[in-house]
């Protein structure tokens, strides 16, 4: 990226026109300790427009907890515009897997509570935005929104508007370096924070950020995959099945279209 101050510019820009346009009082940010959130909260800072930033642990690693805290204490010290809440919601969901049936745990029963965990923080993003006329501000970059769907659908997919959407992993680290978001963010490794065991994207990917760029563009240049070797060939296939499976939460929901003969 040759000019993240420009990019930065227009993402500044983009957000208070939509604002104004909104007619709406500021942002709220769900801050997880990762580079998408801390980018995404301080690119709403910059707006001068009021910032909520809401940490919402659930089993959270405690390493995630204090990148979040350390991140909007940074926020806080930098911008006078920005507050937070810490909402704990770990006993919620625990009343909320208490009611399920008992059945013998499984993977996709694993996967289903990982993305409930995404949707009770939803939820808790829209209360506060419904308290103060505040806008959500998504956090999802170009690759997992549009390349592999590495998100959950009406969890961290359900929000108002997306500054980072159009931004690659690597350019987000990008501006991230150039704001001076605080060191352990920018190290510490991707992770969605569903998980008890602190699992990176990495590992439930089966490719790195960097490799699922590579196979973004490659797919776009290269759509017959000439002479690409076998490494390649399965970033490339790891890319193709994440982004067949997650097809159902980047495109429009399907409407069944009723024939106005059969509304006469």
């Amino acid at each position: 990226m040759k000019t993240p101050e420009k990019v930065i510019s227009h993402i500044v820009d983009w957000l208070n026109d939509y604002l104004k346009k909104s007619k709406m009082n500021g942002f709220v940010v769900g801050v997880s300790g990762g580079i998408d959130s801390a980018v995404t909260s301080t690119l709403c800072s910059l707006t001068n427009a009021p910032v909520l930033c809401l940490e919402m642990g659930i089993h959270q690693d405690l390493n995630q907890v204090s990148r979040a805290e350390n991140h909007i204490d940074w926020l806080e010290r930098n911008f006078d515009n920005v507050s937070h809440n810490s909402i704990s919601l770990t006993r919620v969901f625990g009343e909320f897997v208490s009611e399920l049936p008992k059945t013998e745990m499984r993977e996709e029963q694993l996967l289903s509570l990982a993305n409930t965990r995404a949707r009770l923080r939803m939820t808790t993003l829209y209360y506060f935005a419904a308290l103060h006329r505040f806008l959500v501000a998504g956090t999802g970059n170009k690759v997992e929104d549009f390349g592999v769907g590495f998100y959950t659908k009406y969890g961290d997919g359900g929000v108002d508007l997306s500054p980072i959407a159009d931004l690659l992993k690597s350019q987000v680290y990008e501006l991230a370096k150039y704001l001076q978001v605080i060191d352990e963010i920018q190290k510490a490794a991707p992770t969605d924070g569903l998980w008890s065991d602190n699992r990176s994207d990495e590992e439930q990917i089966g490719a790195s950020y960097n490799e699922l760029e590579w196979a973004m563009e490659e797919l776009e240049q290269n759509p017959s995959l000439e002479g690409l070797d076998e490494n390649q060939r399965e970033i490339i296939e790891i890319y193709k099945s994440f982004n067949h499976q997650n097809q159902h939460k980047m495109n429009p929901i399907p409407v069944c279209e009723i024939p106005p003969s059969l509304l006469i």
